[in-house]
């Protein structure tokens, strides 16, 4: 899992080399703004078909809460 979003999160990166770890901090590691970030999510639900809800979008601060959430409710 961690490899597809580390390839969604390029989409939305001006680096195409960038390196994902269950650490990354999505803002600032990776250097999302909130916009990209929102977008990144949709494009996570399309991938990992679940439906994330606005407000667990606001608890995810690491890769890892991404992919804890997806592994949880898929």
């Amino acid at each position: 899992m961690l490899e597809k979003l580390q390839e969604i999160v390029r989409r939305f990166t001006d680096d195409e080399n960038i390196v994902i770890t269950v650490d990354s901090v999505l803002l600032t590691d990776l250097g999302l703004n909130s916009y990209e970030l929102v977008q990144m999510i949709c494009a996570v639900e399309d991938e990992f078909d679940v439906e994330i809800p606005d407000r667990a979008i606001g608890s995810f601060k690491i890769a890892n809460d991404v992919l804890g959430y997806i592994a949880t409710h898929k």
